[in-house]
């Protein structure tokens, strides 16, 4: 009996139970779908997460305080003189600029608005190091630095927030905790969402936020943006940092009181979160695969105990145990692969419906279903039909013709 012969006999002996069969293959496409939509958002996600990072400026080391894998006793901080060396060409030839900056939380407010976003004080260096874009306006400059002046550039979630709009606003006074602040420019969208909104920040000039805002020792920064001269260089950057810190602080060997990342770092660490989330909602996922394939052979034992006369017959007349047994496997690999085809669409179409509520709460991102996603979920499936199929189709091609010709 040739392929095409078996696929059809298998299609009229599916057919002849619409509903049971009907109800196999929704077991099938709920767990494909279940996979390809986990795998979808999980790649969504990591895209995202990385894209956001890698968005932040280009050939980026950030140098923060503190060291984050061992406990160092009489740590330092980082300072502006730790700047001013890294800044020196002759201590770091590979350091293109640096750029410090100070974090505050405050309450800002634009008459009845009211918003929460990170206030970063910088120095007109950074924005050039975030590869920042204006929407309209312009940047911080060295006169509202060395003036301290009360100006902010805002993102365009807390223009969202306070103005409901991201044009015109250059000129208004906003409050930050309660001091008047005039607004001078709009930074462009860099993105991020619940991840973490690059977007969601206003920027004052670092001497203002350092007097105003932060009120501490004004030589103590929160963190250094290092721009690299280019990205073979990073690895050497990162050495002749470490190399001044430690001769500026004095550390012990292999007790650093500072901690250097590159963007990679960031990247490969944020990929590999992403990864084993994804990985682990796949594999929650995939127990409905398997719960599919119990109810596959559920149907193809009731199957076999109902046609039992009918392969005794068949066999009386010549049939060999192969060709009962390619016959039930067939009709097994068949449920599962129109449940799998079924379900890559039904599975798209839910990481689409979790987009859109995505953007829709202001955490955008775009699941992403790749060929691979697709070839795994119908491989799979298929390979669930033909294991849970074995075993019926095994027991139907095992039956004795007189034994089957006898069953009532």
């Amino acid at each position: 009996m040739d392929i095409k012969q078996n696929v059809i006999e298998a299609l009229e002996s599916l057919s002849s139970n619409k509903m049971r069969s009907g109800l196999t293959i929704l077991g099938i496409v709920i767990g494909v779908a279940a996979v390809i939509a986990m795998l979808g958002v999980g790649q969504g996600a990591q895209e995202t997460i990385t894209g956001s990072i890698s968005g932040i400026g280009t050939n980026l080391l950030f140098v923060f305080p503190g060291n984050f894998t061992q406990e160092v006793r009489n740590e330092k901080p980082l300072t502006l003189s730790d700047v001013d060396a890294i800044a020196d060409p002759f201590n770091a030839p590979h350091v293109a600029a640096v750029a410090p900056a100070i974090e505050a939380s405050a309450v800002v407010t634009y008459g009845k608005e009211q918003a929460s976003p990170f206030i970063d004080g910088v120095t007109p260096a950074y924005t050039t190091l975030r590869n920042y874009e204006l929407l309209e306006g312009e940047f911080i400059n060295e006169s509202h630095d060395l003036g301290r002046a009360s100006v902010a550039l805002l993102g365009v979630d807390v223009a969202d927030k306070l103005f409901n709009r991201r044009d015109g606003i250059v000129g208004e006074t906003i409050r930050i905790n309660g001091q008047p602040f005039r607004v001078i420019g709009i930074l462009g969208p860099k993105g991020g969402g619940s991840f973490g909104s690059q977007d969601n920040v206003i920027l004052v000039p670092y001497s203002t936020a350092q007097a105003r805002l932060v009120r501490r020792s004004s030589e103590r920064v929160d963190i250094l943006l290092v721009q690299v001269v280019d990205s073979e260089s990073v690895k050497l950057a990162s050495e002749e940092i470490s190399q001044i810190l430690r001769n500026r602080h004095r550390t012990e060997l292999g007790a650093d009181d500072f901690t250097v990342f590159s963007q990679d770092d960031f990247v490969q660490t944020a990929a590999m979160i992403t990864g084993v989330l994804t990985i682990f909602l796949g594999g929650i996922a995939a127990i409905s695969l398997l719960v599919g394939g119990i109810g596959i052979m559920n149907i193809m034992l009731v199957s076999v105990t109902e046609r039992t006369r009918e392969i005794g017959l068949r066999k009386a007349m010549g049939a060999r145990k192969r060709d009962i047994l390619i016959q039930f496997l067939t009709e097994s690999a068949l449920l599962s692969l129109m449940g799998g085809v079924i379900g890559i669409g039904f599975g798209w179409f839910i990481a689409y419906i979790v987009g859109r509520i995505a953007a829709a709460s202001d955490s955008p991102f775009t699941p992403a279903i790749g060929i691979d996603a697709i070839l795994l979920a119908t491989i799979f499936s298929t390979a669930i039909g033909l294991f849970f199929g074995i075993y019926p189709a095994n027991r139907a091609a095992s039956l004795e013709p007189v034994e089957a010709l006898r069953y009532e």
